[in-house]
């Protein structure tokens, strides 16, 4: 079937990209062991963009999450790497290790030496257990990115334990096999909850363009609060544009926005998932828009562009 299939799309002059992300091994300087990824190098003279995919909080490289952003880095001529920095969250080496963090470095430098990559162009993307990624990744090493998506993150591990065990979600055994424990069992196990949460490092990407996106519904249909997007902005934001305590509680608990935020926001990109509250700050941009604990991946490959788009403008200004 699939032979006749291929036979009528020749004759009738259809063609499908056949190109995409390939399985390979790079080492890592955390502790130089060989890691696994899905990469895309195109043939381009040219230096080009990367993005970098992260995936999210039970999964691993193989993850099919960013199919639609692969394709499109494929399309457009851009790399695309998506690692695996210790499978699944539920162990030590995992949930924003030390060796998380290196090896997430070292995809970096491995596809920079397996293609020609703009180091200026360099955009980190994550979903869920993989925005919470995005976010630390962000504190921690802002100088690699010239932007970074995270979408329904989580920002703080105790918080979202607690906020687990309360709904009865499972995800809070992940954490105590990551962290040695549940939340003061021992100031140890206390100290690699502060570690290992990205509120803890967010000031340092102040200035970094950062887009930080949450489904309003997440937390009661899904597995994340949004009081994680909307704390983890203010770490970012200035004085005058954070949220108050009392509209972070409207926002999460009423599943809606208060009368005094809202406003009417056109985004195409985000398709039937409008978004229903926006607010930037300096680099930083939230959006809570009219859905759950998911990835727009348009709308995420169109602030990409977007970004890369407008330094593009400015380096050709820049020039002349």
């Amino acid at each position: 079937m699939r032979n006749v299939i291929a036979f009528l799309m020749v004759a009738w002059g259809i063609t499908v990209n056949a190109e995409e992300a390939k399985e390979i091994k790079y080492k890592t300087s955390a502790d130089k062991s060989m890691q696994s990824a899905m990469f895309y190098a195109p043939t381009s003279k040219e230096a080009v963009p990367l993005i970098v995919a992260l995936h999210s909080w039970s999964a691993n490289y193989k993850q099919k999450r960013y199919k639609d952003i692969e394709t499109w880095c494929i399309r457009n001529g851009w790399a695309y790497i998506h690692p695996d920095f210790r499978g699944p969250n539920k162990k030590p080496e995992a949930t924003g290790s030390e060796l998380v963090v290196k090896d997430i470095v070292s995809a970096v430098e491995y596809a920079k030496t397996a293609a020609n990559i703009d180091d200026s162009s360099v955009y980190l993307v994550g979903t869920s257990g993989g925005g919470y990624t995005a976010l630390l990744m962000a504190g921690r090493h802002p100088e690699i990115w010239a932007g970074v998506s995270a979408w329904v993150p989580i920002s703080d591990l105790k918080a979202w334990y607690n906020e687990c065990k309360k709904s009865n979600k499972r995800y809070h055994k992940d954490i105590e096999a990551s962290c040695g424990g549940a939340p003061g069992s021992s100031p140890a196990v206390d100290k690699e909850y502060a570690k290992r949460s990205p509120l803890n490092y967010l000031k340092n990407a102040k200035g970094l363009t950062l887009h930080i996106n949450a489904g309003i519904n997440d937390g009661h249909k899904g597995s994340v609060p949004i009081s994680h997007s909307l704390l983890a902005f203010n770490e970012v934001a200035e004085p005058k544009d954070r949220l108050s305590k009392e509209d972070i509680s409207f926002l999460v608990e009423k599943a809606s926005v208060p009368t005094k935020l809202k406003s009417d926001i056109s985004d195409p990109s985000y398709g039937t998932k409008k978004p229903l509250f926006r607010r930037t700050s300096g680099e930083a941009t939230i959006t809570i828009f009219d859905g759950g604990h998911e990835l727009v991946a348009q709308a995420a490959i169109a602030w990409v562009q977007q970004i890369y788009n407008e330094k593009k403008k400015h380096d050709t200004h820049k020039r002349y």
